[in-house]
C-alpha cells in the first residue's frame, strides 16, 4: 500500500472516530475519538497498539491497545480446530499488525473473514490477507464495498476506495441474503442480515455455542447511530431490525462496533428503544407540520440518561433527524 494512501486513511480514520465520538458525546471506545485533527499524530500501525482481551477459550476481541490511536471497529477473533475466523479488519494499514496479533494468540492461519458491513473502518484490513482467505459478507454489503460511497452524517469526504487501489484484493468472495451458517458443532457460526439499520448490509454474527453475539455498528456503542442512508442505512427501520437482533436465543454477550466493553441483550435491547423514541418523536413532529429543525429538539428520556447515554450533540441529531424525515410519508 502506497505511503500516501495509508497516511491518507489514517487521517480519514481519525476524522470517521472524531465524528462518531461528537455525535455519540461520551467517551470514546478503544479505536475512538481521540485520533482526530488536532490531537497529535496517529501511532503507526504495530500489533502492539493492538491489545485482545478474551471473551470466551476460544475468542477473543481485539481493540485499540490506546483508545487515543485509532485503528477501526472491535475484531472478534474465533479459533477453530483448523483455523482461525476474524470479523472485521479495522482500518486500512492495519490489516498487517491484525495478523501479526493474531498470530500472538495462535499459530493457526486466517481461513475466514466476515464483515459486519462496508465502512473502512471495519473493512479496511482486508486487502492485507492472503487471497486463499474467504470473505465473507451480507449481499449489500458486497456491493456497497465497491461503490465506496462516502458516510452520511460526517464531513469527512469519500471513503478511500481501498479495493480500487488493491486490485479489487479483499473484496468478499461469498455472499448471504437473510442467513448463512459456517462451520459446525461448537464452532458453528450464524450469520443474520434482518434489515436495514446503520447501513443497507448490517450482519449481526452469531456464536451459537458460545453465546455471544457481535452486532458491529448497528450497535457501536451506547449513544445516537449514525443512519447512512448514503449507503442504504435507514431510521426508520433502525429499532425493528435491532430488535429482531435482540430476538436471538440463549445469547448471554454482546460484541459492539466499538464499545471499549462487552454488552448484554437487554443492552441491544434497550438501544433498539432508544432508536425507537427518536424516530417517534421525528414522526411526531412532522405530524403537527413542523420542519425538520424541530425535529432536532429531542431529549433523551431520563431512562436512557441512566443507563449511561448522554446527550447527543445538535449535529448527529440533524443528520438522523433528515434521515429518518426523508423516509416518512
Amino acid at each position: 500500500m502506497k505511503r500516501g494512501f495509508l497516511l491518507g486513511t489514517l487521517v480519514i480514520g481519525g476524522l470517521l472516530a472524531a465524528g462518531v465520538a461528537a455525535r455519540q458525546q461520551q467517551p470514546p471506545a478503544p479505536g475512538g475519538a481521540r485520533g482526530g485533527p488536532g490531537r497529535g499524530p496517529q501511532a503507526p500501525p504495530t500489533p502492539s497498539a493492538l491489545a485482545a482481551e478474551k471473551v470466551r477459550d476460544n475468542l477473543y476481541v481485539i481493540r485499540s491497545a490506546d483508545p487515543a490511536n485509532f485503528t477501526g471497529g472491535n475484531t472478534a477473533v474465533l479459533i477453530r480446530s483448523d483455523g482461525v475466523t476474524l470479523v472485521d479488519t479495522k482500518i486500512p494499514g492495519w490489516g498487517m499488525p491484525l495478523i501479526a496479533k493474531v498470530k500472538e494468540l495462535t499459530d493457526k492461519p486466517v481461513t475466514t473473514i466476515i464483515n459486519t458491513h462496508t465502512h473502512f473502518d471495519h473493512v479496511g484490513g482486508n486487502p492485507d490477507f492472503a487471497p486463499t482467505v474467504e470473505i465473507v459478507a451480507q449481499e449489500n454489503t458486497a456491493r456497497l464495498m465497491k461503490e465506496s460511497n462516502p458516510v452520511t452524517g460526517l464531513q469527512t469526504g469519500p471513503q478511500p476506495n481501498i479495493f480500487k487501489e488493491s486490485g479489487g484484493r479483499g473484496l468478499p468472495t461469498r455472499t448471504f441474503k437473510d442467513r448463512l451458517t459456517l462451520g459446525r458443532g461448537n464452532e458453528r457460526v450464524e450469520l443474520y442480515y434482518f434489515g436495514r439499520a446503520h447501513t443497507g448490509g448490517d450482519a449481526f454474527v452469531l456464536f451459537p455455542a458460545l453465546r455471544v453475539l457481535h452486532t458491529g455498528d448497528a450497535f457501536a456503542a451506547k449513544g445516537v447511530p449514525i443512519m447512512d442512508a448514503n449507503n442504504g442505512g435507514s431510521g426508520v427501520e433502525y429499532a425493528d431490525t435491532l430488535s429482531k437482533a435482540a430476538a436471538l436465543p440463549n445469547v448471554d454477550t454482546v460484541i459492539t462496533g466499538h464499545a471499549p466493553v462487552q454488552m448484554t441483550m437487554a443492552d441491544l435491547k434497550e438501544y433498539a428503544d432508544y432508536n425507537r423514541e427518536f424516530v417517534e418523536y421525528v414522526r411526531a413532529a412532522k405530524k403537527a407540520g413542523k420542519n425538520v429543525d424541530d425535529a432536532v429538539k429531542w431529549a433523551v428520556p431520563d431512562r436512557f440518561l441512566k443507563s449511561g447515554y448522554t446527550q447527543p450533540m445538535p449535529m448527529a441529531l440533524r443528520s438522523n433527524a433528515q434521515v429518518v424525515w426523508n423516509e416518512l410519508r
